[in-house]
């Protein structure tokens, strides 16, 4: 580090990384917050401070901007890391656990492929996607339909299909359980598969990627621009353009409001 840089700077550069870790603030909230916001856009010395400070607690910067506040990511092994193995263990499904994780992990892809379908959507800074738990079910349900027909088709040839097994015997798995079933008191049960859709969306709600608009189709949500930004890594990912070209997903209208593309029956 730059003998440059004062104690002063190095606890700057610190506040803006804590005021990243704190999904629902944002600049515009904040003076203080924006104004460290405006100095990183202005200040490459202090940009690059705030990158260190950052990568020396395993996080990685993603972005830094007015719209979306400063947005993070874990590195491998950060104890900030938010491993699917402990999400999925807060679950009450009843699978194998290395399905499980599959399970969870078809979820947040198929919301992130919902709220942001187009690579113009990722693109576009003032884009705002919404997404309601029977979507994101009714995406998850058809993707795995169409997986399990070109499975059979791959065993009717005598040809099965040699990618993981574990991801096959994931989509049989959410296909076999229930959409939805009502608990005693009314809620939605925790362990069909709108239960666990609902249970992301509201974990991605209080992590300030997604903002609740209205109880309708389960609970819907708007997309926010930190996971708008979250979303673009995530687009460099094969198994995020395999779920899109599955066809499952596609865009009503252009003013961002999605819908599903699933079976009448469900």
């Amino acid at each position: 580090m730059s003998a440059a840089y004062t104690t002063a700077d190095t606890e700057a550069a610190a506040r803006l990384v804590a005021f990243g870790m704190r999904p629902k603030q944002l600049p515009g909230r904040d003076v203080v917050y924006a104004e460290l916001v405006r100095r990183y856009g202005e200040d490459s010395a202090f940009k690059q401070l705030t990158h260190s400070v950052a990568a020396g607690l395993g996080l990685l910067v993603l972005e830094v901007s007015m719209q979306a506040g400063a947005v993070l990511a874990a590195t491998d092994e950060s104890v900030f890391e938010i491993k699917m193995d402990s999400y999925a263990r807060q679950s009450k499904i009843r699978e194998r656990r290395d399905t499980e994780k599959v399970l969870h992990g078809l979820i947040h892809l198929a919301t992130a492929a919902l709220g942001f379908p187009r690579p113009d959507d990722l693109a576009n800074d003032t884009y705002i996607g919404r997404v309601s738990v029977e979507q994101v079910d009714g995406v998850v349900r058809e993707a795995c339909r169409i997986l399990d027909e070109r499975a059979a088709r791959a065993e009717a040839n005598n040809d099965p299909l040699a990618d993981a097994p574990e991801l096959e015997q994931a989509w049989r798995a959410y296909a076999r359980r229930p959409a939805a079933a009502a608990t005693k008191d009314g809620r939605l049960a925790a362990d069909t598969t709108r239960g666990m859709v609902a249970r992301a969306l509201r974990f991605l709600a209080d992590q300030g990627f997604l903002v609740p608009v209205s109880g309708e189709q389960g609970g819907t949500y708007r997309t926010t621009p930190r996971y708008q930004v979250q979303v673009r890594e995530l687009a460099a990912d094969a198994a995020f353009d395999e779920l899109l070209e599955l066809g499952v997903v596609s865009v009503a209208d252009g003013g961002g409001t999605l819908r599903a593309t699933a079976p009448e029956t469900l």
